[in-house]
């Protein structure tokens, strides 16, 4: 009797467990092919009735997976950082494993240098988190770890420098010590101010470096820009303490 009650359970789990993975697979083709429109026209383009008219399916059946536009930008965005935040991680773990000695400057240059490898190799990813915004939306909180994930990475290297003194204070400019303490209190209460500042200031300049890259800004200007970006982003290391 036993037997033939566990015979009797094992199809609907095996069901359930087939459905999950038709879903899966089901969700990563839409992902797919929202990307590839993304490619070809754009975020600001993108239409759920497209997505379905290329995959054969009926706009209502689509909704069952995103229920908006909206929704899908915001799966495909989070995939997106948590690609490159996974890229960065992967860079730096590896780095710390080499022989060489791995100096917080060097660290932070090759994070940085993840960031611009990916970009390279997912513009249109990088685009749609880090160029024009997508006209009338508004990303919400659910974006923000994956997002997070190269800064927390950066900040950790610093943290780490300063708790071994390896940090130097950058100097603030006049009238903007509030402004330092207020970053410092959101974003690492345990560094001092003049790091927190710094810290967004070199943020904001990667990624200015990276944009000019990918969206061809460097084009007849800078030749060897492998060379340029690691020379600049040694610069950022020195400009938020890291002194070696």
């Amino acid at each position: 009797m036993s037997t033939s009650r566990t015979s009797r359970s094992t199809p609907p789990r095996a069901t359930q467990g087939a459905r999950a993975r038709a879903r899966q697979e089901v969700t990563a083709a839409i992902k797919d092919e929202a990307r590839r429109q993304l490619a070809a026209d754009g975020a600001a383009e993108l239409s759920l009735r497209a997505v379905a008219r290329e995959l054969g399916m009926v706009s209502s059946a689509l909704y069952r997976y995103f229920p908006s536009r909206d929704d899908l930008l915001t799966a495909l965005i989070v995939d997106a950082y948590d690609s490159l935040g996974a890229a960065a991680e992967a860079a730096d773990a590896a780095f710390r494993e080499v022989g060489e000695e791995p100096t917080p400057a060097r660290r932070w240059v090759t994070v940085c240098q993840a960031v611009r490898g990916w970009a390279l190799e997912h513009p249109q990813e990088y685009a749609l988190i880090y160029g024009s915004p997508v006209p009338g939306y508004h990303a919400p909180m659910s974006t923000v770890p994956a997002a997070a994930r190269v800064g927390l990475l950066l900040i950790g290297i610093v943290r780490e420098a300063h708790e071994d003194g390896g940090v130097a204070l950058p100097p603030l400019t006049p009238g903007v010590g509030a402004e330092a303490r207020r970053l410092a209190a959101d974003l690492a209460p345990d560094l001092p101010p003049e790091v927190a500042i710094a810290l967004v200031a070199a943020w904001a300049q990667m990624h200015g470096l990276v944009s000019f890259e990918v969206f061809g800004q460097f084009n007849r200007l800078v030749e060897d820009r492998a060379a340029f970006f690691a020379h600049a982003a040694t610069g950022l290391a020195r400009g938020v303490g890291l002194m070696r």
